[in-house]
Parts: C-alpha cells; structure tokens; sequence
C-alpha cells in the first residue's frame, strides 16, 4: 500500500508573509518611534514630522495600481523580492543622512515617499499569492496571519528600537531595519514560487486540495496531473468587471475609514502617551506596545472567525456582517478610551479599539478574492489605495485637530469614521464574483 505523502507548503509560505508583513511595519513605524530624536536633530517639530509620516503613505497609496497590475503580471515572488530590497535600500538611506544637512525635511519626506512605493507591492503580492494558493474555506485564517504580521511588527518595533535608540542613537534602529528585511526578503526568494504548480515541494495531494478549493476552479474534484488552464494561462485582468462594481467604492470608503484609525496608532499613538498622557519614553513604549499586540491577536481570531462564519452562514455574514460589527465596536472604544481620565486605563481601552479594527482586516481582503479570484492583485490594491490615503490623511491632519480641538476630538473624527467604514460594510456583496 503506498501512503500518499502530504504537504502544507501553502502555510509555510503564509507564515512567511506574516514575517515580511511585520518587517514591512517595522520599517514603516520605526519613524514614529525614532520621531523624537529625529525631530531634535533636525529641528523639525510634530507638523513637519507629520509631512514625513504622510509622505511614506502618499508614495504608498500613489504606487497601489501598479503594484496590483505588477503583482498580476509577474507574480507574488519576484514582485515582493524585488520590493524587499527597496525597502531596504530607502530605510539604510535614512540611516545615512548626515546631523546638520540641509533641507533635511525635504529630504526625509523623498526618502519615506520611496518606501512607500517599494512598500506598496506587499498586500497585493500576497493578495495574488492567497488567490493562487489558498482555498476558499482558509482565506479568512490566511489573511489573518499575513495581517497579524502588522501587530507584531508594529508591537515589537517600541521596546526594540527604544533599547537600540538609548544605546546606540536612531540610526541604528535603522540600520536593523533594513538588515532584517534583506534576510528576509532572501529567504522569500528562496522559498517561493508563484503558484503551487511550480513548487517542487508541494505534493500531490495538496496541489488538489488547492486546485479543489480555488474559487476560479472547476467545481469538480481536479487530478493533480490535470492542471487547469486557469492556473497556468496568463493573468487577464478584468478591468471593466471591476471598474462596474459597486461595491468597490464602498470597499474603498471603508478602507478609508480603516486606514484612518489605524494610523493614529502607528502615528501618533507612541507620542500621545508620552506628550498628553505623561509617560516617560520606556513606559510610552510599553503602553504603546498594547494596540499592536492587540491588533496581532484579534487580526487572527478575526481571520478564523470569518471562515467559521463563512461555512456555517456563507459569505455576507462571514465576511461583512462580522467586519462591519467590528468596526462599530471599535468607534465604542476609541470614544470611551480618549475621555477616560486615568493614562493607564486610557491605554488599555485604546488598545482594545486596535484590536477591534483588526478584526476586520482579515475580511478587507479575502472578500478583494472572493470577488476578483485572479484579478484580486488589482482590485485589492485599489481598496488598498483608500486605506492608505486615509492613513496619509489622519498623520497630517491628526496633530493639527489636536492642537486647536484637542485630543479627543481627534479620536471622535476616528470614531465617525469608523462607523461609516461599518455602514459600508453592509452594501459589499462577495457572494456575487467578478466572473458571475
């Protein structure tokens, strides 16, 4: 009798987009961290550093198409190597900018604009790996762990480059940075291939339970020696299909909504505890810590729920109803947590709107494949760009409303916000496919 070998490639390869995920917040967020030292040095002040914080995402949000078209046309592995190296070249030119050169604000706000198009090519390169890889049924856990890699990026970046930051001065938090995605970016070189049919280490038979449980697929069971010409033919975009959805818009609105909430925490949130809750740097960044680890566990939970939601009660409720109750569980925190008296208190109930949020995130993008199956890189990258201008939005705009209106109506901006990004929720309909 011989026993079929079986192989899970597909969640090794996941795993390591969760890494490459977190190295991609760890170079994106290490500016906030750093944002003190930087500003002292260069004689910026929180305006000025909030122009270098939205000039990362303008570059990002600006480059999100051509990521998605790139990553549909190339490929998830050479289109993510490619863009692990830039990420690394822009974050070594930060370390390189010489203490009293000037015009450095320019300077800074060009470098952060180039990472940000380099970093523009991660989730539609792993939105397009989850579209030829994983099956219907394990999207939401997938998506999940590729986005948990934010939280964890995000969580440990605090307490490892204030250590490196009080040891050995910023730019060594820099130097890190770049290192650590090289290594990483090469081992994704390495171990990837654009789809599980080029892979020599995925066996038989988990080439058919992919194939089986591709949205695109034959809905009949599929021999792993009979590859369907979806998987194999070359990637023709629907761009008509997708320009005529209507719930593409909403997607993005609601994306808007979520990038906007969720980049007060990667922007602001470090300062707002140490300048208007009173924390000294190191508890800054332990507090500062919490919204990240709560983003990483409930972006997982989140992710597995929505599969579980999916099989018992299909696509609406597992994927809108569930990203759309979180979204308005979220407004409830930031509310409560910016008008809470105690710094500690405050932190916490924060942190648990974090998490909140990112219990949506896993269904912004299973449901950018569920609607758009092979052309999910260029849809997803376009709901993508609406998170993004609305990071770059809430890390210009947030300084100023809390400099004339205060703090809490920054987070009351977040909060209405939050909840149109719920009602959005409520017209997506992933049920109905690009291809139906």
């Amino acid at each position: 009798m011989v026993v079929e070998r079986r192989t899970r490639v597909r969640f090794f390869l996941a795993f390591w987009l969760f890494i490459l995920s977190g190295v991609a917040f760890l170079d994106r967020t290490n500016i906030s961290i750093a944002g003190l030292q930087i500003s002292t040095e260069y004689g910026l002040g929180n305006q000025r550093l909030g122009w270098i914080f939205s000039a990362f995402l303008i570059g990002y949000a600006g480059f999100q198409l051509p990521a998605g078209w790139l990553a549909a046309r190339f490929g998830p592995r050479r289109v993510l190597t490619i863009g692990v190296l830039w990420w690394g070249v822009a974050t070594a030119l930060t370390a390189l900018l010489p203490s009293g050169i000037a015009h450095a604000v320019v300077l800074l706000i060009a470098i952060r604009f180039a990472l940000g198009a380099g970093e523009a090519v991660i989730y539609p390169a792993a939105n397009q790996f989850v579209a030829r890889w994983v099956p219907v049924q394990e999207r939401g856990f997938i998506n999940g762990l590729i986005f948990a890699g934010v939280g964890a990026g995000s969580g440990l970046t605090p307490p490892l480059l204030t250590w490196l930051i009080t040891h050995h001065g910023w730019r060594a938090a820099f130097w890190f940075s770049a290192l650590i995605g090289l290594a990483a970016g090469a081992v994704w070189w390495i171990a990837a291939r654009d789809t599980p049919d080029e892979h020599p280490g995925v066996s038989a038979a988990e080439l058919r339970e992919i194939h089986d449980g591709l949205s695109f697929a034959p809905s009949a069971p599929v021999p792993a020696t009979d590859i369907p010409p979806a998987i194999t033919a070359p990637v023709v975009i629907s761009w008509r299909a997708i320009f005529h959805r209507r719930d593409l818009p909403a997607l993005m609105v609601g994306y808007f909504s979520f990038g906007y909430v969720a980049w007060i925490f990667f922007s602001w949130f470090f300062l707002y505890m140490a300048q208007v809750r009173g924390f000294d740097l190191k508890s800054s960044a332990r507090y500062a810590m919490l919204p990240f680890l709560s983003m990483t566990i409930c972006c997982l939970a989140g992710g597995a729920l929505s599969d579980r939601l999916t099989r018992a009660y299909g696509l609406r409720i597992g994927r809108c109803g569930l990203a759309s109750v979180a979204m308005l569980v979220t407004a409830a925190f930031l509310v409560l947590g910016s008008q809470i008296h105690s710094p500690q208190a405050a932190g916490v109930i924060l942190a648990g709107g974090a998490g909140a949020l990112y219990f949506s995130q896993s269904s912004f993008w299973s449901v950018s494949v569920d609607i758009a199956g092979r052309s999910s890189g260029v849809f997803s990258s376009m709901v993508n760009m609406g998170g993004q201008i609305g990071g770059a939005v809430t890390a210009s705009l947030t300084p100023w409303v809390a400099q004339r209106f205060g703090w809490v109506t920054s987070f009351a901006i977040a909060a209405v916000l939050a909840v149109i990004g719920a009602i959005c929720w409520m017209t997506v309909h992933p049920e109905l496919p690009l291809d139906s």
